[in-house]
């Protein structure tokens, strides 16, 4: 296969070049973040960063976005050099990002998120009926009936995502850097964003793509650049590149996410689901009359469309919804009248689909987040023992291999998949019996992905009961015993590992493509 590697850091030659970082190097005390980096964005294509968390790829996208300043080098639009002081700077130069973590304000509406700080203001002041309606038009581009004067709280993570990606084409830009922006989004909805990216690529707009779905990412590169511990490591154009390329470059290795743990058998159920029905507040039905049993032992992984139920389920068996009907029994006994903590000390967990928001207190340290979960555990009368949770927090960070050097560091300091890692490690500590995970590997790279399951696969062999759930049909046959697939809030099918793709999604009532 024919590909232009670039250990010594030559950039590609390309006349078409719009935006350039030249030997761009950025330090945080004796961390190097990226390493006299050289890098192209072509006018009407799409260049894609891949590379595993901490390789470095956030941080080149902001600065060139103009978030952060470079310790050294340049970059360059049009072939000037120019200087980014703020997002505002870069701004001028038409170069917006839509990033990974949603930066919306929950308390506002969609239109008045897609209009901060850009407001439509007339002789009467802010014109919100043109806005309204502008935001309106983006929502029917993107194929998603919201309503502009919705709350961004009540809205789902992926349509959140769609409204962060409105946003961003609302302004017009010639350069998008968009950083994992299909990562809370359903296949149909990645689908729209793909149209809408063809589109913009006719346009003349230049597409920068970061994303951890590889083979997703695929579809839509025109350049594939890698980037491995903050020095651009590969670099080739779509026609030059296959999945096992970019994995190589990326982790100096092929390899998949594993086989269902075996050698042993199942215990007896330690979660069971009856007739489970949950609702919203309008009445529609979220999950309908579910039956489940999870056994000791056994990895249960739930696939299905964003609205198939999915999270709802979880987040009701959690304790952080309340079922219309139906029981939840753990080890035979009800929970149902149990609060989260509750749910918690009897070894009922719950990783969260956004972690964020709501896995992880963004002002502590790694430490704090990481004994959060267990505090009774060390809470003595009203004192706190100290070595007690050092202990807990020392094997939490061994134990799922986060990688730091100080647990008082803030949480921030971490990359996503480390993050990740931390709220696994927060719940693993309070020793579970079921371990629940909504979309454990969202935003996170294979390798870190590999990390996770691996920890899923270890828990089981001990006698946890996991069930995950995945949007991302490949992710089912990773260490899952056994795949359930969820449609419209009821169990539309159930499989053995050995189940084809084709079969899943048909299942799920996605359209099944031929390969």
């Amino acid at each position: 296969m024919n590909t232009t590697t670039n250990p010594d850091q030559s950039s590609p030659a390309n006349t078409a070049t719009v935006l350039s970082a030249r030997n761009v190097a950025k330090s945080y005390g004796s961390v190097h973040a990226l390493k006299g980096v050289n890098f192209d964005v072509h006018k009407g294509e799409v260049t894609t960063l891949f590379g595993e968390n901490g390789a470095g790829k956030s941080t080149l996208m902001k600065i060139l976005a103009g978030i952060v300043s470079p310790s050294s080098g340049d970059i360059l639009v049009d072939g000037n050099v120019v200087t980014f002081r703020s997002p505002a700077d870069a701004a001028e130069y038409g170069i917006s990002i839509i990033h990974q973590e949603l930066s919306l304000a929950p308390n506002l509406s969609v239109t008045d998120n897609i209009f901060l700080g850009r407001e439509i203001v007339g002789a009467g002041g802010v014109d919100f009926a043109t806005e309204r309606r502008i935001t309106a038009e983006l929502m029917q581009e993107l194929e998603e009936d919201i309503d502009p004067r919705t709350p961004v709280s009540e809205l789902k993570l992926g349509q959140q995502q769609i409204v962060e990606i409105a946003r961003a084409l609302q302004i017009n830009s010639r350069i998008l850097i968009m950083d994992e922006p299909t990562s809370a989004l359903s296949a149909t909805e990645v689908e729209v964003l793909f149209k809408v990216i063809r589109d913009l690529k006719k346009r003349g707009v230049s597409i920068v793509y970061i994303s951890h779905h590889l083979e997703e990412a695929l579809e839509v590169t025109d350049h594939a650049v890698v980037l491995r511990d903050g020095n651009m490591t590969a670099y080739a154009k779509r026609a030059d590149i296959d999945l096992p390329w970019i994995v190589r470059h990326m982790v100096g290795e092929n390899f998949d996410l594993g086989a269902p743990p075996a050698g042993y058998d199942f215990g007896e159920p330690v979660l069971s689901v009856r007739d489970l029905r949950v609702v919203d507040d309008t009445g529609k039905v979220l999950v309908d009359k579910l039956n489940l049993d999870v056994r000791a032992g056994e990895i249960v992984c739930f696939y299905g469309l964003m609205g198939a139920g999915r999270t709802e389920l979880l987040e009701t068996i959690a304790g952080r919804n309340e079922p219309a009907s139906g029981d939840i029994l753990l080890n035979g006994h009800s929970v149902l009248k149990l609060s989260i903590a509750q749910r918690i000390e009897l070894g009922l967990a719950l990783v969260p689909e956004d972690r964020q928001r709501d896995g992880l207190v963004q002002t502590m340290s790694i430490g704090e987040n990481l004994s959060l979960a267990s505090i009774s555990s060390f809470v003595k009368g009203l004192m706190t023992s100290r070595q007690m949770e050092s202990e807990v927090v020392s094997s939490a960070i061994r134990n799922v291999h986060i990688k730091t050097n100080d647990s008082r560091a803030g949480i921030g300091s971490l990359s996503g998949g480390n993050q990740q890692k931390v709220v696994i490690g927060k719940m693993l500590a309070t020793s579970p019996k079921v371990l629940l995970l909504d979309e454990p590997s969202r935003g996170i790279d294979i390798g870190a992905k590999s990390e996770v399951f691996k920890l899923l696969s270890k828990g089981a062999q001990q006698g946890l009961g996991v069930i995950y759930s995945t949007s991302e049909v490949t992710e089912c046959f990773g260490v899952a015993h056994r795949i359930i697939v969820m449609s419209r809030g009821r169990i539309a099918a159930e499989f053995e590992p050995d189940v084809s793709k084709d079969e899943i999604m048909a299942a799920s009532g996605e359209a099944v493509l031929s390969e």
